[in-house]
């Protein structure tokens, strides 16, 4: 990390926070191509996990300091780590738990489920590994009738799957799940991946792919439309250089025994310029309404 970003780092050490996300585990039964928590340079030892006793204390305190109203679970795959869910969901009045599907859902209190998935079968797999889009599907199958928790999906769009949304939409529809949001893919700096659009200008067709199928779907998309207007290259560059989540969402990646700060949520190595991230354009959608004090990110 630089030494700006690591002084930016430092300054929010004591400020309020309305939301939070946490690596609760560095293991997880997938490896995407597309994740961040694996990128180099980022915080990501698997070695020496910290205790479930020990991660809800310190989670605890940090929701007493920073006055936390939402937490947002996260790995490897956090529903490799129940017993911290379990627990540490009781400590936050909203909850959100981002998995890649292949684990069977728990109940847990005032939670939202968002379940990884990009694209329909074959692009997938290509991204996720093989057989994941079955496994997402029979997960989706297996979520009980009186479920509590919310449950919905994410697809992160690339550059390779932006022709493929309509049929995810539709598969999507025939299952137990609620609705689904896209975010958009978040390249590191000399991103080489080929997910990436490389700019904001080729990436708008995708942006306006997503703000058409929300016409279509107006029910079951469930991405803000002012979010997606503002991710178009007119407007996104205002944004990201004025991060919203910067300011409200306090990272937490996990080293071993302790918790430790990135840069931002996306890690140490984010090219925010090209930033397309759900999160960042919903908080700055909600703080154009004027409505700071009451964000939920679900």
């Amino acid at each position: 990390m630089s030494e700006d970003k690591a002084s930016q780092t430092k300054e929010r050490a004591h400020r309020q926070y309305p939301a939070a996300m946490v690596n609760i585990t560095n293991r997880c039964t997938l490896r995407c191509k597309h994740c961040f928590i694996y990128r180099d340079g980022n915080p990501n030892n698997p070695k020496g996990e910290m205790s479930t006793s020990l991660m809800v204390s310190k989670l605890s305190e940090l929701q007493r300091r920073h006055d936390i109203q939402n937490m947002l679970w996260m790995g490897g795959e956090p529903l490799l780590r129940p017993d911290v869910l379990h627990e540490g969901t009781k400590l936050f009045p909203r909850n959100i738990v981002t998995t890649n599907g292949t684990k069977d859902l728990i109940d847990l209190p005032n939670c939202t489920y968002v379940i990884s998935v990009d694209g329909p079968p074959e692009y997938n797999d290509s991204i996720r590994g093989k057989g994941s889009f079955n496994r997402i599907m029979r997960t989706l199958s297996r979520v009980p009738e009186q479920f509590k928790p919310i449950v919905m999906c994410q697809c992160c769009v690339t550059a390779k799957n932006e022709d493929l949304l309509e049929e995810l939409v539709e598969s999507l529809k025939l299952t137990r799940a609620q609705g689904m949001t896209f975010t958009f893919y978040v390249p590191p700096k000399d991103d080489e991946s080929g997910l990436s659009w490389g700019s904001l200008e080729r990436r708008d067709r995708a942006v306006r792919e997503v703000m058409s199928l929300k016409q279509v779907y107006p029910e079951f998309i469930w991405n803000k439309g002012r979010s997606l207007e503002l991710m178009l290259s007119p407007n996104s560059k205002s944004v990201t250089d004025n991060c919203p989540s910067m300011k409200l969402v306090m990272p937490l990646y996990l080293e071993g025994d302790e918790f430790v700060r990135p840069y931002c949520c996306y890690g140490n190595d984010v090219d925010c310029d090209l930033c397309g991230a759900w999160v960042v354009f919903y908080l700055a959608a909600k703080l154009e309404e004027g409505t700071f004090a009451d964000i939920e990110l679900a």
